[in-house]
């Protein structure tokens, strides 16, 4: 089975839990808390039956993040989520267990975060799956008959009939129309398609069908090019560098001291537990994760997509930035903003015969000549040949 029908055909919900254990751990460990409450100050539990939700979180939920991090530690990779894991085994070790919860709560929660920022700001590549027809119209004998997109084979007739996708590249051998490629071009504008025109996947057909030879695979267009490149992007997305792990480096070894220090003067343990858990950095943990999303959510409402939820961390050191301006500078969309005539012409007078020989053209600059003129009221002029 080709990658067009394989992207078509995983569920949604697969990418979004692509990388699941920290969501898991993080609702777990959510639950245990709410859990220990409820028992301990509502039901009045026994200390043993109480605590039984937080037994469950750590070995369940802390066991698999104080391994990962014990790996970093033998990386030398000192990060902030290094301090928090130190934190959820003294926890452990004095037998607070609510504490260690906590963290594991706050660390894989943040965790979680990012990795939901990253679905969300690749959620571009399922609307491009959903979009693509899951069947085409492969003509046979006169006949129609409704076939899968990976059965389609270099050769085959295809029907596409008015207001369709197109399901493949091939060229027209029947039939005139327009097609709207702008969904793969960026240009604002429909394509005339006569006996002969090349036609995309992807593109959306006007008001009349077309029959069309299959020129490529469907794996081989360029849509499904285009969602590959996008696939790529989204697995290989740097995770985020979060503010802690750019201090951690220096951060966690003072703040280690600094807890060493005060365990050593008071000659309680606790003291240490204590001092780990408030320079535990669990703001930070979540703080950018949140930031992101909010950006992501902010920026898709006015149209613009984040592929890459780490570009957001490095745009104070962007110094150039390149934009493709046809609808992005732009609206994509002309406008007529002045006219110049000779001695001997009007304005309207030109204007009105522009319009008359325009309105037979696709042009975007023949739109805005149309629209200029419709909001004059000019009459058009009869055109016998074009």
């Amino acid at each position: 089975m080709g990658p067009v029908s394989a992207v078509k055909k995983q569920p949604r919900e697969k990418r979004f839990f692509a990388h699941p254990k920290e969501t898991y751990i993080a609702f777990l460990s959510a639950s245990a808390i709410v859990a220990y409450l409820i028992l301990w100050y509502l039901a009045g539990a026994s200390p043993f039956v109480a605590h039984l939700p937080l037994y469950i979180a750590l070995v369940a939920g802390g066991a698999p993040i104080v391994v990962d991090l014990s790996i970093k530690l033998f990386r030398r990779e000192f990060g902030s989520d290094l301090l928090a894991g130190i934190s959820i085994v003294t926890a452990v070790l004095l037998h607070q267990y609510l504490v260690a919860t906590i963290v594991i709560f706050m660390l894989s929660g943040g965790l979680s975060l990012e990795q939901f920022a990253a679905r969300r700001a690749s959620s571009v590549l399922d609307a491009l799956a959903r979009r693509m027809p899951q069947v085409a119209h492969r003509k046979l004998d006169s006949r129609l008959a409704d076939v899968e997109l990976p059965d389609i084979a270099v050769g085959d007739v295809l029907v596409v009939f008015p207001h369709e996708i197109c399901p493949i590249d091939g060229v027209v051998i029947e039939g005139r129309g327009v097609m709207d490629e702008a969904y793969l071009t960026g240009e604002p504008y429909e394509i005339s398609k006569t006996p002969g025109s090349h036609v995309l996947a992807g593109a959306v057909n006007g008001d009349s069908a077309l029959t069309v030879r299959a020129e490529k695979l469907a794996v081989d267009s360029r849509y499904e090019r285009i969602m590959q490149v996008m696939q790529a992007t989204e697995q290989n997305q740097p995770r985020l560098r979060r503010l802690g792990d750019q201090l951690g480096a220096w951060y966690t070894p003072i703040a280690l001291g600094l807890a060493a220090i005060a365990g050593i003067a008071t000659g309680q343990a606790m003291r240490f537990l204590a001092v780990l858990v408030v320079a535990t950095p669990c703001p930070l943990l979540i703080a950018i994760p949140v930031a992101v999303i909010g950006a992501i959510s902010l920026s898709a409402r006015h149209a613009i997509i984040i592929k890459n939820p780490a570009a957001l961390e490095q745009i104070d050191s962007c110094s150039i930035l390149i934009f493709d301006k046809t609808g992005t500078l732009t609206y994509g969309r002309p406008e007529l903003t002045e006219i110049l005539t000779a001695p001997d012409f009007s304005r309207d007078e030109v204007l009105r015969l522009a319009g008359s020989l325009e309105q037979y053209s696709k042009h975007p600059l023949s739109g805005a000549i149309l629209r200029a003129a419709r909001e004059e009221n000019l009459i058009f002029a009869d055109v016998s040949q074009i």
